[in-house]
C-alpha cells in the first residue's frame, strides 16, 4: 500500500486568479483553460490522472470586500466568481473533469484564495462541481493546511506547494485560518479587526487595488518591484500619496520575516531571526527614483522609508495629492527632480531611461534563474523528493538540481507584460508603448503590438509529470491555441 496517492500522470497549473469585475480581470484565456482541462481529463482513460490547482485559483483580493479576508461574505464572493460569464467555462470544465473515472482534482491554496480553507467554501465548491454525485465528490481533494500536496508518479516522489510559504511578504498563517474555520462552523463569525493580514495582502488591498482603478494593468508588469512601482510613478506621480502607506506595510513584512522560516519545515517551535536582509522601500522603487527622492529629501544617508516620510511632510507649497484633484505635491516633486536629474527630458524618455536602469541584468524570465522561491523551497526539501513544483511568482522555472531531482515553477495563466531591450532601444520606439500605458485600460494593453507581437505575452503554462516506460518524465509546457491539443514542450527532465 502506497504512502501517498500514486498516479500515472499529473498536470499542475497555478495562479489563474479568477476574480474581479470586467475591466479588472487579469485572466484572459478562459476558453483555452477550459479546453486544456478537458484535454487533461481525456488523457490515459484507463489510468490514474490528477489535475493539481497549485494555488491562487480564485482571487478574493480582486473582489469588493471589507477588510483583508472574506469570512461572512465568502460564499457570495465565490458564487459571484463561479457565476461570472468570463469564468463559467472553467468551472464547467472542472465539473466535467471530476465526473470521469480515474481522475483526481486537487485544490491547494495560495495567498489570494485563502478562503478555500473554510469548510463552507469547500462545500460550495463541491456543490458546484459535483452536485449530489458521490463518486465525483470523492475525486476532489483540498490541501489547505500549509503542508503542500505530496504524491508519486511511478517511483518518483512529487511535492507541490504554491510558494508563498517561503515569502515573508505573502505567507499564510494556517493556524489562524483553522481558528477562523472553527468560528464559521460554530456560527461565531470573525470580526475583521481580529485578522492580521500579511504585508502582500495589505499591499494589494491598500495600494494596488486603488491604483488599478486608474491603471488596470499595473500588477502585470515583471519584475513587479522596481519596474512596476517605478513605472507607476513615472506615469502618474500623484500616486506617490498612495505609496505613503508602504512604510507600515514594509514594517508588517519585517515582523513576518521572523516567522516565515518556520514554513515548510519541521522546525518552528520558536521564532528564529531572519536569515536574509528584510526588503525595504528601496526594493520597490529603484535607483533613479531614490536618487530624486534623495535630492528632495535633502539629508544624505536616509533610507527610502525615511525619505518618503520626509516627502509627505514637505508640503509647504503643495500638499500631497492622494486621490482627488488637489495639487500634486510630493509625487510631482519627485518626478520633477527625476526628470531634471535625467537632464530635463520628456516624461516618456525619462521613463525609458529609468526602465533601462531598473531592468539592467534582469533575470526575471530566465528559466534557469535560481530565484528566492527556488532557493528557499529547496532548502526545506528532503532528499527523497524527486520533483518539486511551485507557482506564486508567475514566472516559469525549470531547474535540474542534480541526482535525479528537478524543480519547476508552473508560471501563470494571467496576462504578463515584459519590457525588452528592443522596446527600450530608443525614444521613437518607446513612445507608442508609453502612450498605451498612459491610457490605463486593459483593453488598450490587449490591443497593443510591438514589432508585430502583442505587448501582452501569450504565455499560459503548465507542468506535467508522467510515467513513461517505467520512468517519470517532467515537462514544463505552454498551452497554446485553443488549448485542446498537445501542449508545447519548453523543458523536459527525466
Amino acid at each position: 500500500m502506497s504512502e501517498f496517492p500514486d498516479y500515472d500522470e499529473i498536470h499542475v497549473i497555478s495562479d489563474i486568479h479568477m476574480g474581479g469585475k470586467p475591466g479588472f480581470q487579469i485572466l484572459r484565456q478562459t476558453g483555452r483553460l477550459a479546453n486544456f482541462i478537458g484535454w487533461v481529463g481525456a488523457r490515459r482513460p484507463t489510468e490514474r490522472v490528477a489535475l493539481i490547482l497549485n494555488g491562487d485559483i480564485i482571487d478574493t483580493l480582486a473582489e469588493d470586500t471589507n477588510g483583508y479576508i472574506a469570512v461572512d461574505n465568502a460564499l457570495p464572493i465565490l458564487d459571484r466568481i463561479m457565476g461570472d460569464s468570463a469564468f463559467a467555462p472553467v468551472w464547467d470544465a472542472l465539473a466535467a473533469f471530476v465526473k470521469r473515472e480515474g481522475r483526481r482534482l486537487v485544490f491547494a491554496i495560495g495567498n489570494h484564495d485563502i478562503e478555500i480553507a473554510f469548510p463552507n467554501v469547500q462545500w460550495r465548491l463541491l456543490e458546484r462541481l459535483c452536485g449530489d454525485d458521490a463518486r465525483a465528490r470523492a475525486r476532489v481533494e483540498f490541501s489547505t493546511a500549509g503542508a503542500g500536496y505530496a504524491c508519486t508518479v511511478g517511483h518518483a516522489r512529487v511535492f507541490c506547494t504554491h510558494g508563498n510559504e517561503v515569502d515573508a511578504w505573502n505567507f499564510n498563517r494556517y493556524e489562524e485560518l483553522s481558528k477562523a474555520a472553527r468560528r464559521i462552523n460554530s456560527a461565531r463569525g470573525l470580526p475583521l479587526d481580529e485578522w492580521t493580514a500579511n504585508a502582500g495582502t495589505r499591499m494589494v488591498k491598500d495600494v494596488m487595488n486603488e491604483v488599478k482603478k486608474r491603471y488596470a494593468w499595473i500588477d502585470l508588469l515583471k519584475p513587479e518591484n522596481s519596474a512596476a512601482i517605478g513605472t507607476l510613478l513615472a506615469l502618474d506621480p500623484s500616486q506617490l500619496g498612495k505609496l505613503s502607506k508602504l512604510p507600515a506595510i514594509v514594517g508588517r513584512q519585517a515582523v513576518d520575516a521572523t516567522q516565515v522560516d518556520q514554513r515548510l519545515s519541521a522546525e518552528g517551535l520558536h521564532a528564529p531571526a531572519p536569515t536574509a536582509a528584510v526588503p525595504s522601500l528601496e526594493s520597490l522603487l529603484g535607483p533613479n527614483v531614490l536618487e530624486s527622492m534623495q535630492s528632495v529629501g535633502a539629508r544624505p544617508g536616509r533610507t527610502g522609508d525615511e525619505m518618503l516620510a520626509a516627502l509627505e511632510l514637505d508640503s509647504t507649497d503643495r500638499p500631497v495629492n492622494t486621490f482627488g484633484d488637489a495639487p500634486l505635491g510630493a509625487g510631482q516633486l519627485v518626478w520633477d527632480r527625476l526628470t531634471g536629474w535625467l537632464t530635463g527630458v520628456s516624461p516618456d524618455e525619462a521613463l525609458r531611461r529609468a526602465l533601462q536602469d531598473w531592468l539592467k541584468n534582469d533575470t526575471t524570465f530566465d528559466l534557469a534563474a535560481a530565484d528566492a522561491t527556488y532557493a528557499e523551497t529547496v532548502k526545506k526539501l528532503g532528499s527523497a523528493v524527486n520533483f518539486v513544483v511551485t507557482g506564486h511568482t508567475h514566472l516559469e522555472r525549470a531547474i535540474d538540481m542534480g541526482a535525479g531531482r528537478f524543480y519547476f515553477n508552473c508560471g501563470t495563466w494571467i496576462r504578463l507584460v515584459r519590457f525588452t531591450e528592443a522596446m527600450l532601444a530608443g525614444s521613437a520606439v518607446f513612445k507608442p508603448i508609453y502612450d498605451v500605458l498612459k491610457t490605463g485600460s486593459m483593453a488598450a494593453l490587449d490591443d497593443a503590438h510591438f514589432n508585430g507581437q502583442s505587448l501582452v505575452l501569450d504565455r499560459t503554462s503548465a507542468v506535467s509529470i508522467s510515467l513513461e516506460n517505467g520512468h517519470a518524465v517532467g515537462r514544463l509546457t505552454h498551452v497554446i491555441g485553443d488549448g485542446s491539443g498537445q501542449p508545447e514542450i519548453v523543458k523536459q527532465f527525466s
